[in-house]
């Protein structure tokens, strides 16, 4: 439970900030397509025009390091995609900070989002998220400036309070045995005071770029903890539905209940991620989510490894209480052809009352991803 005491002083602090946020003229060029084609930036936004007459959809990218891939090509991957999903009328793109996973190669979010927004025009590129534990608030802070400075009005920045790692790696990277997150509220107010415009600059400690160069800030959870926490803060909030469904009416509630209006956003703002996999068949669609299915069950016996093929998905011999656990573990993904995964987002959507989906598609081909994302963006818009 969040102790409202404890935050709402804070909250006054940006309730009473003043000033404009920096905003340097926006560099206006072409995009490459995944094939190297040119890509105008009319096109994409004509694109996005058509996108636009349903709640807009995102993507949440983890640069997948597959069977017989490098984390190299994995990161390319990734940027091509930012290519694609800009042309094809996405909103935003985020990578999630993971670490010590090989299927994985999104530990180092900053460094990825840079080379995200200079492949792209207008996409906004951001974090989903960082996990503001494991850092400093004060370099994510100089982190999060420095791409809005160079890349101003498309930088986002979504935080997180779990570790994205096992225990071991946590205390690697935290230098420190004490893993809990009760200063995380602490954190985010103390990053956000950092890059609020403000006419002293001379306070210490401040970062440099820091003042009024503000990305959009989200806060991410899987729980009711950050969705109130959100809420008394006055910051848009994503819920993981992708990983952890039971809990997300819960927290919406939470979030809208305790929503408290900020200098950052003046009514509640709702973001939900699924796990989405379209193909033109039903049956094909099924195949290649095997992948997931396999990835589920290493993943429960403490097997870290490259995503499989869906051919070795086929080909291993799941005991009836391993589909048991992987079925309940799929049970919100919204796998199917075009109007069947249309269908199960315009139900989420309804349910959740959310203002933008964000779609996560792990499947072990590059291609199978972009053609999933293309049907998704053709039956979206019709």
């Amino acid at each position: 439970m969040i102790r409202p005491s404890r935050v709402s002083i804070t909250l006054a602090q940006w309730r009473g900030a003043h000033g404009h946020l920096v905003a340097p003229c926006r560099v206006r060029r072409a995009t490459k397509g995944v094939l190297g084609q040119s890509v105008s930036t009319d096109e994409v936004r004509a694109s996005r025009r058509v996108m636009s007459d349903m709640q807009p959809l995102s993507v949440l990218d983890l640069a997948t390091v597959a069977t017989g891939s490098t984390p190299a090509r994995a990161l390319r991957e990734t940027i091509a995609m930012a290519v694609e999903v800009e042309r094809l009328g996405y909103n935003r793109l985020w990578v999630s900070e993971h670490h010590a996973m090989p299927a994985v190669a999104s530990s180092a979010p900053a460094v990825l989002i840079a080379h995200l927004a200079d492949a792209t025009s207008n996409l906004r590129v951001g974090s989903g998220g960082v996990m503001l534990p494991n850092h400093s608030p004060l370099v994510i802070a100089e982190q999060f400036a420095t791409l809005e400075a160079l890349h101003p009005g498309r930088i986002d920045l979504g935080l997180g309070r779990a570790p994205g790692t096992d225990h071991r790696t946590a205390r690697a990277l935290r230098r420190s045995p004490d893993l809990r997150a009760d200063h995380f509220p602490d954190e985010v107010v103390e990053l956000i005071s950092y890059l609020l415009p403000s006419e002293d600059v001379t306070s210490h400690p401040f970062a440099v770029p820091g003042s009024g160069y503000l990305p959009e800030i989200w806060l991410l959870g899987s729980s009711t903890f950050s969705a109130q926490l959100a809420g008394h803060l006055g910051l848009p909030f994503s819920f993981a539905y992708h990983f952890a469904p039971r809990l997300l009416d819960e927290a919406l509630d939470a979030y809208r209940s305790t929503f408290r209006p900020s200098i950052l956003l003046d009514s509640p703002r709702v973001m939900v991620a699924a796990s989405v996999i379209c193909a033109p068949s039903e049956e094909e669609a099924q195949w290649l989510s095997g992948s997931n299915k396999l990835s589920i069950l290493q993943r429960r016996l403490g097997r870290m490894e490259l995503l499989a093929s869906p051919q070795d998905a086929e080909a291993y011999d799941f005991t009836p209480e391993e589909l048991d656990v992987i079925e309940d573990a799929m049970s919100s993904h919204i796998i199917g052809d075009p109007s069947s995964v249309r269908a199960g987002l315009v139900a989420l959507q309804e349910r959740t009352g959310a203002d933008e989906l964000m779609l996560s598609t792990r499947t072990h081909s590059f291609e199978a991803r972009v053609r999933s994302f293309e049907l998704i963006a053709g039956v979206w818009t019709s």
